[in-house]
């Protein structure tokens, strides 16, 4: 009975339902059209506005910097045309008396210079550089109060008159405490410190001092990697660096990499002569001997000498520190002018010649330098050079080419050889130590395991397209970036599957060649690593 009841109620009810459940839908839709704003919303308040405000007036104002930028670079490159008009036909005629066209890896590795003209990192560019602004105070105040630490303490425990009251105890004699006495009220010294000193270092000499960074001269990437701070002391005339280390995000350690001591020029027109004060400016080379340092890395003390170049110096320190010492300039001087202004007319004469075509000749070149020496000791001889610029299509006037081997064997060369990234350096000049700074953060951030050698394969996960000029406005897509710049890396490298730090170095020496200005070529770096 309850079934023949039920049967004939669910049409209907299902009937009722379906309509109802309409009509409510429609209904919610059109209020929903109507009042898209609840009108009970509350406003926003004060601080969201003024965020609004803040993020509106950066947007412009960094819109209008990059505006601005541009129109200068315009009036530059319009001001430099007329000059540079002989040039570029000299140029001309070099181009086509060597190569007829720019190659294929030429036009590939040129594609890099297109995220110079990138807007997109007028915002974070600035504050990734305050923030690695305040890494590097951090990092310094670091190592400075392990340093000052070091050697104020070593100071108070090598003072000759802490054996004084030892000496005084000996002439006069304490009796030994009785044998009755409780061990509590005995007598425990273990040795007689006297803390405050007088003859020894303090701190007030310590801070008579120019802080510096610096790195090694190295190919070896974990070498050339390491984070180096020195310091110069006017008290004594005595330096000391310290190596700076850090393991993840917090742990950091501290250790000297050269001792305190003073020490003398091992190379160039100034051999033999001490340190002084004004050795130290940024982009000068130092040069120790290994066999000083027994705790150096086994991969430096392989060489005779190592050199340490200065990146960055306290300009404040330095200027303060050389009115009060009034140091005069000595004729060394001059003379090193002089021969830098040689390597410089050299290095002009070349530029031309490998314009747009840095990145092929100058990694070519390396590799073929690399092939010839057999012996793996980084030195070549003088008709080695001459053989590697004619298989290269570099043309070096016999004058210019003897003159800067005379520069070079003075340097402290001997058996008539000289270091073939030496001189690179010197025939073809290098990037400013700003741009090599970033070098060295993308290749660190490649690096994981600090060794000194990158896998392609990690380079390919780390590089990134999307920004690149071409892949916004739709002409190339992002792999076809990737590709051609993995493609004009590998021609740079030894090996197929992984590049080192000094072929990485060199791929970025050649592209630095075409760029004039320090920010493109960081732009170039920071925008594809995300540095």
């Amino acid at each position: 009975m309850h079934a023949h009841l039920k049967s004939p109620q669910l049409p209907s009810a299902l009937g009722w339902v379906v309509p109802c459940q309409r009509q409510y839908t429609q209904r919610y839709l059109n209020k929903e059209e109507q009042d898209i704003v609840p009108e009970d919303l509350p406003a926003p308040t004060g601080k969201y506005k003024l965020k609004y405000q803040q993020y509106a007036t950066d947007m412009k104002e960094g819109y209008k910097q990059y505006i601005q930028r541009t129109a200068e670079k315009a009036k530059a490159t319009g001001t430099q045309d007329t000059s540079r008009s002989k040039v570029n036909e000299k140029h001309d005629q070099v181009e086509e008396a060597s190569v007829d066209d720019l190659e294929t890896l030429d036009r590939k590795a040129l594609l890099q210079q297109g995220y110079a003209d990138s807007p997109y990192h007028v915002r974070n560019s600035a504050r990734k550089s305050d923030a690695e602004t305040m890494a590097a105070e951090k990092k310094k105040q670091t190592v400075e109060e392990q340093m000052m630490l070091d050697h104020l303490s070593r100071a108070v425990i090598s003072d000759p008159e802490q054996g004084l009251n030892t000496e005084e105890q000996e002439s006069f004699p304490v009796p030994p405490d009785p044998e009755g006495v409780p061990l509590r009220v005995r007598r425990r010294t273990l040795h007689e410190t006297k803390i405050r000193t007088t003859s020894t270092l303090t701190e007030n000499d310590l801070a008579q001092k120019v802080e510096f960074d610096g790195r090694v001269l190295s190919r070896n990437g974990r070498d050339a990697c390491r984070e180096l701070i020195g310091f110069f002391f006017t008290h004594d005339q005595s330096l000391t660096v310290y190596e700076y280390r850090k393991f993840g995000k917090n742990r950091t350690n501290v250790l000297p990499f050269i001792k305190k001591d003073t020490y003398s020029h091992q190379r160039g027109r100034r051999k033999g002569k001490q340190y002084r004060l004004g050795d130290f400016y940024t982009g000068a080379t130092l040069t120790f001997l290994s066999c000083d340092h027994p705790s150096l890395p086994k991969s430096i003390k392989e060489n005779t000498l190592f050199r340490l170049r200065i990146t960055n110096i306290d300009q404040i320190a330095l200027s303060s520190l050389k009115a009060a010492s009034g140091e005069h300039e000595e004729d060394t001087v001059s003379q090193e002018a002089q021969d830098r202004q040689v390597l410089r007319a050299i290095q002009d004469t070349l530029k031309e010649q490998l314009h747009k075509r840095g990145v092929r000749i100058l990694t070519g070149l390396g590799k073929y330098l690399q092939h010839l020496d057999k012996e793996g000791s980084g030195l070549l001889e003088k008709a080695d050079f001459q053989r590697a610029l004619k298989a290269f299509h570099l043309e070096v006037s016999e004058q210019d080419f003897e003159s800067s081997w005379l520069i070079l064997q003075g340097n402290g060369h001997s058996n008539n050889k000289v270091d073939y990234g030496e001189f690179k350096r010197a025939i073809f000049g290098e990037m400013n130590e700003y741009r090599k700074s970033f070098v060295r953060k993308a290749f660190m951030k490649l690096d994981f395991n600090k060794t000194g050698i990158v896998s392609v394969i990690d380079i390919r996960k780390c590089y990134c397209a999307k920004k690149h000029p071409r892949v916004i406005s739709g002409h190339s897509t992002e792999e076809e970036i990737k590709s051609s710049f993995l493609e004009t890396l590998r021609d740079a490298c030894s090996k197929t599957d992984e590049v080192s730090y000094g072929e990485f170095e060199d791929y970025y020496e050649g592209l630095s060649i075409g760029i004039v200005d320090d920010d493109d070529f960081v732009n170039i770096l920071r925008t594809p690593w995300g540095i």
